[in-house]
């Protein structure tokens, strides 16, 4: 059974083509001075190799890279040349350190681009919340504020549907709360294990611990979206019940 290349991104499986080779190709380079250099500098420079598909790929392609490069070391650049045997306890250290580099780097790397990834999604959400409480400031029909809301709510949630009930609310639908968790019938919901509840879920907008009215939120099936963009949902429709409340008298519940 072949490893699932097609599964991974595109950029993952160009890493774990390269890895062995581009570690190959470095170490061919310095077999020409095998003799006049040292160990550790051939092993430095094949360390810039690592460390280039170690930060490119993914942690698959670091560690691969670090194999491949200890085991081209061994085979080309340690005596006896030519076999997977080193006899000196340096070499052995550097073969080893050779591996530890890839998968050290690696690792940082794709923390690395992880948390780019999580800064640029704040950045994108913390806009809309602030865009959001800039037009419940002003003056203006609330209708807006609600529209507006209903596509911000629709594109972090990845709704199928969203719309706006005003007024009393009705009935007991599943509740997205103030923490980001998902209620039902009084009970937490498991949303990270079992998906969204069925039917639609509910997201009230409050102010003053008055209900205006509700986010009626129709999840796309197979999508869970983060804890963090859940309490940015509850925060844009915190921003609706002050637009509502400061437009016209609050609606009991």
């Amino acid at each position: 059974m072949g490893f699932p290349l097609r599964g991974l991104p595109s950029r993952d499986r160009a890493a774990l083509l390269v890895a062995p080779l581009a570690t190959l190709a470095v170490a061919l380079l310095l077999v020409p001075w095998r003799t006049g250099v040292a160990g550790a500098d051939a092993a430095l420079v094949l360390v810039v190799a690592v460390v280039a598909v170690a930060a490119l790929g993914s942690r698959l392609a670091g560690a691969l890279a670090g194999l491949s490069a200890a085991l081209w070391y061994d085979l080309f650049l340690t005596r006896p040349y030519g076999r997977l045997t080193i006899t000196g306890s340096h070499d052995i250290v550097t073969a080893v350190l050779l591996l530890v580099v890839g998968l050290a780097v690696s690792q940082l790397a794709a923390r690395a681009r992880r948390l780019r990834v999580m800064t640029v999604v704040d950045a994108g959400l913390l806009a809309r919340i602030h865009d959001t409480a800039r037009l419940a400031r002003s003056p203006g029909a609330p209708d807006t504020v609600v529209d507006q809301v209903g596509r911000h709510l629709t594109e972090i949630l990845r709704l199928r549907g969203c719309r706006f009930e005003y007024g009393t609310l009705l009935g007991h639908p599943a509740r997205l709360e103030q923490d980001g968790t998902v209620v039902v019938d009084h009970r937490t919901w498991d949303l990270e294990r079992l998906g969204w509840p069925a039917g639609e879920i509910e997201l009230r907008a409050a102010s003053n611990g008055h209900y205006l009215g509700r986010f009626m939120l129709r999840p796309t099936p197979g999508t869970v979206p983060s804890r963090q963009a859940r309490q940015v949902a509850v925060t844009l429709a915190d921003d609706t019940g002050a637009a509502l409340d400061t437009a016209g008298p609050a609606l009991d519940r």
